[in-house]
């Protein structure tokens, strides 16, 4: 009878191995995958990365170039105002001929009607549609989100342990990293059997899916840079995220330069506040 139970025992686990092993199969299925992105974006080398980065703002000028020339055709930056590109190093001059390049809607007018005039640097970069429901309309259905703060709202979890040494190396580029990676993953085919719905893109790196509704944006040669930097996918890529994490976190410098000075300060305050102690208590008997 023990010899029977033992038996039935092995058999059961056996059983649930075999069924977990093709659950397990069917979680992480090349051709229906589960969980998303289908590949994690790789870290990529950023200038203003670590405790003492700070902004390339040729990168950045080069950032805004493609976001003008491609990015703005679909998406918006309705939080981000003109005059604050004074920080990528305009000239005030340069950017009140950047802002009239816009037009910003005004009024109403004596005549109680709305009315557009060129931007001003006071002005915020505006939407290519008059809507949502348009935008939806004209993007198969999805409408494209606003870029404001697209490199700060979008990122992918690294999970253990990984988290936990971000703490210490303050890794804070995960939407950099994820904007670049979604941006040159077009080149990559889907897995043989692969189902991709009408009208979507297969994008391994895509957050939400393993499709979206915005075809391959950039091409090399598609934006021509003064600077002599490749005019390439990867490069477009790099730059114009590096362009949304300022635009999402334009005073990170400063941020970074004041968290310097206070962990300065706090060390400083706490060799004086030991000292201190030594001295108070240096004639008592322990």
């Amino acid at each position: 009878m023990k010899k029977i139970l033992n038996g039935l025992a092995v058999a059961g686990f056996v059983l649930a191995g075999a069924l977990g092993a093709a659950t397990a199969q069917e979680e992480h299925s090349e051709t229906e995958p589960t969980h998303f992105p289908i590949h994690k974006p790789e870290e990529q080398s950023w200038s203003f990365a670590g405790p003492f980065g700070t902004y390339n703002k040729a990168q950045l000028q080069r950032g805004l170039k493609v976001y003008k020339e491609v990015c703005s055709a679909c998406h918006s930056m309705e939080l981000v105002a003109f005059r604050t590109l004074e920080g990528l190093g305009y000239s005030e001059a340069q950017v009140k001929a950047l802002a009239a390049e816009y037009e910003a809607t005004d009024g109403p007018n004596a005549d109680g009607e709305m009315f557009t005039r060129p931007a001003l640097p006071s002005d915020y970069f505006p939407s290519p549609f008059p809507n949502k429901e348009a935008a939806a309309a004209a993007n198969n259905g999805a409408a494209p989100p606003d870029f404001s703060l697209i490199a700060k709202a979008r990122g992918v979890e690294r999970g253990f342990p990984l988290f936990v040494f971000d703490i210490f190396t303050q890794y804070a580029e995960g939407g950099p990293d994820y904007i670049h990676a979604l941006l040159t993953g077009y080149e990559e085919e889907p897995p043989a059997g692969m189902e991709i719905g009408e009208g979507t893109y297969y994008n391994p790196y895509f957050i939400a899916g393993k499709s979206l509704a915005m075809a391959p944006p950039l091409s090399d040669g598609q934006v021509t840079y003064d600077d002599g930097s490749p005019e390439t996918v990867d490069q477009y890529a790099r730059d114009v995220a590096a362009f949304l994490m300022w635009a999402a976190e334009p005073h990170l410098e400063a941020r970074k330069q004041t968290g310097f000075s206070v962990m300065a300060f706090m060390i400083l305050f706490t060799g004086l506040v030991y000292l201190t102690k030594r001295k108070v208590w240096a004639g008592v008997a322990h």
